[in-house]
């Protein structure tokens, strides 16, 4: 029997896994990416691009589509798709498992300020002018328009439009993973003294938190979101046996 899977993407491991199940004859898979990012890495599987409508219209697709089993491999900080992901499927009595990768944790050196949102961050950076790396997705840096005394460095992978409405910022177009080594040179180059940035986790955006801490530069770090309590992984490397598992008959798993 062919399994279908959903993978709901937006995230290098969502890239893998979907490469990692499509040599697999067992398995079907489809990968859905928001659409955010405007040109998204090619994948092995077929890729569907854009929302569902909500909890309800996931929900529809997944009986509709007759999907077996949803992967939800979005980013950290997609809380709200999380919390529908798991929604629907309860809805449509279909399994889910969630892939997250563990957050970074502090350690010696780091001069981390913890806050819980985009405008926490904003007001952490006080009032005083400063030079601020915002490596943030391009939805979130137009919270910086509150705090226009700064001098901004974003980087994104796809342009930022419109461009904030501050009077000195700097705009990168760039595409991990970044080197620590690479980070540390960027950090000087523009004399940042702050860097603001979520807790996504992984090794392919780390360099600038290592590279923070060799230079002594403050990290505000915003705190990762409450997800839904649904069964998780770490890595791509777990998945494939809980994927086995949560697609045994009920009677196997002894349900």
């Amino acid at each position: 029997m062919t399994h279908r899977i959903l993978i709901l993407g937006g995230t290098t491991e969502a890239r893998q896994l979907a490469a990692k199940f499509s040599a697999r004859a067992d398995l079907e898979v489809t990968l859905s990416l928001a659409g955010r990012t405007e040109s998204p890495v090619a994948q092995g599987v077929p890729v569907r691009t854009g929302g569902f409508g909500g909890t309800e219209g996931l929900a529809a697709y997944l009986g509709e589509a007759g999907i077996h089993l949803l992967i939800d491999a979005t980013h950290p900080y997609a809380a709200r798709i999380s919390a529908n992901a798991a929604e629907a499927a309860r809805q449509a009595a279909v399994p889910i498992i969630a892939l997250r990768r563990p957050g970074w944790e502090p350690v010696e050196g780091d001069r981390w300020t913890l806050v819980d949102t985009v405008a926490d961050a904003v007001k952490a950076l006080g009032p005083q002018p400063r030079r601020v790396f915002l490596a943030l997705g391009r939805q979130e840096v137009a919270a910086f328009e509150a705090a226009p005394q700064h001098h901004y460095l974003i980087r994104s992978v796809d342009p930022v439009e419109p461009r904030l409405a501050v009077p000195d910022a700097t705009y990168l177009l760039a595409r991990g993973p970044f080197r620590e080594a690479d980070e540390r040179a960027l950090l000087e180059s523009h004399r940042i003294d702050a860097v603001v940035s979520k807790n996504s986790g992984g090794e392919a955006t780390h360099g600038k938190i290592a590279a923070a801490r060799t230079l002594g530069i403050e990290v505000v770090m915003i705190r990762r979101p409450t997800l839904p309590d649904v069964p998780s992984a770490e890595t791509i490397d777990q998945l494939p046996a809980m994927v086995d598992h949560a697609l045994e008959p009920a009677a196997e798993r002894g349900v």
